[in-house]
């Protein structure tokens, strides 16, 4: 017998809705799926915030979008901006991307203060975030210095990529990036986690989160092989 349930597997889907040639109706629809499926969220493009949070209210689904996306260069001011835009807007989930250039400079007291700054704000708001690292483009040694970043300022999740970048969630990266964050701390695979298989091999690694464009086909399997 299978080890999940239907409700176990919606529920680690951040149903993504960023790509830049979607419509204001295509993001309208995605939102839509999700109730219908009642994933965990969906990340949505910052403008849109407000209309996900009008269609799914009351659904269960929470309401997510994306911080100094996707390169991270953002200013730490313009990043608190965004945040409190968002959580005005109703969001609740926010995945900020670290500022990559500075993590490769080793400029760990920038890169903290970055995070923290967005962490804090969030908060304070009753909102969560989930730190991108774009794991393809730094080494496994900025990884784990981020994990242990992310750890100590209190984010909600470590996640791989912007699903925009190089590669995707390796089984590398997530063993390293669960081993090396706080128990507290939870583990997003973004970037190829288009199958049910490909998601329950994340899940044994101890991925409690995807990011996924193919959210309908991977519950529509999920359903399949339950039987339902």
């Amino acid at each position: 017998m299978p080890d999940f349930t239907l409700e176990d597997i919606a529920k680690m889907i951040d149903h993504s809705l960023l790509q830049p040639k979607l419509t204001d109706t295509e993001l309208a629809e995605g939102c839509m799926l999700a109730s219908e499926w009642k994933v965990a969220s969906v990340c949505i493009k910052p403008y849109a915030v407000r209309l996900a949070a009008s269609l799914l209210v009351g659904s269960g689904v929470a309401v997510g979008t994306v911080i100094g996306f996707p390169h991270g260069g953002n200013t730490t001011s313009t990043k608190m901006f965004e945040v409190e835009q968002s959580v005005r807007d109703k969001a609740t989930e926010l995945d900020m991307v670290v500022n990559i250039g500075k993590v490769l400079s080793g400029e760990w007291a920038f890169v903290r203060n970055d995070i923290a700054a967005v962490v804090d704000l969030a908060k304070g708001a009753n909102a969560l975030v989930k730190v991108i690292f774009e794991n393809s483009m730094i080494a496994d040694e900025h990884k784990i210095r981020l994990c242990e970043i992310c750890s100590e300022v209190g984010a909600a999740f470590v996640k791989t990529s912007t699903g925009y970048g190089d590669g995707g969630a390796t089984d590398h990266d997530l063993r390293l990036m669960r081993k090396h964050s706080a128990p507290s701390v939870q583990v997003k695979a973004a970037g190829g986690v288009r199958t049910l298989d490909r998601l329950l091999e994340v899940r044994s690694l101890g991925v409690t989160r995807v990011g996924a464009t193919a959210t309908k086909a991977i519950l529509e399997e999920t359903t399949r092989r339950l039987g339902l």
